[in-house]
C-alpha cells in the first residue's frame, strides 16, 4: 500500500492559520503584511497540493489562507488609513 505525501497540503494549512493569526494582529502593519505573505503561500501551496491530490487538508488550508489573504489587505489598508487620518488631523490642529 502507497502512502500519499500529503506534505503540501499540511503546509497550506498551517500557513493559512498563521496568516489568520497574524492578519488579526494587524494594528502593527507588519504583523498584517507576513499575515497576507503567509496567506499567499499557502493559497499557492494548497492550490498545487489539490491538483497533485484532492484532499479536504487541501480546500481548508485553501480556505484558510483566502480568509487571511483578504483579513490581512483589510486590515493593513485600515491600518494606513486610520495613521494617515491621525496625521492630517495633526497637521490641521497646528
Amino acid at each position: 500500500m502507497e502512502q500519499k505525501n500529503n506534505g503540501k497540503a499540511i503546509a497550506s494549512l498551517v500557513l493559512g492559520i498563521a496568516g489568520l493569526v497574524l492578519s488579526i494582529f494587524a494594528g502593527m502593519a507588519f504583523y498584517g503584511w507576513i499575515g497576507t505573505i503567509c496567506g499567499i503561500v499557502g493559497l499557492i501551496l494548497g492550490i498545487m497540493s489539490k491538483k497533485e491530490n484532492p484532499s479536504t487538508m487541501a480546500t481548508a488550508g485553501i480556505v484558510l489562507s483566502i480568509i487571511a489573504l483578504a483579513w490581512g489587505i483589510v486590515a493593513t489598508i485600515a491600518c494606513y488609513a486610520c495613521a494617515a487620518a491621525i496625521l492630517s488631523a495633526a497637521n490641521g490642529l497646528s
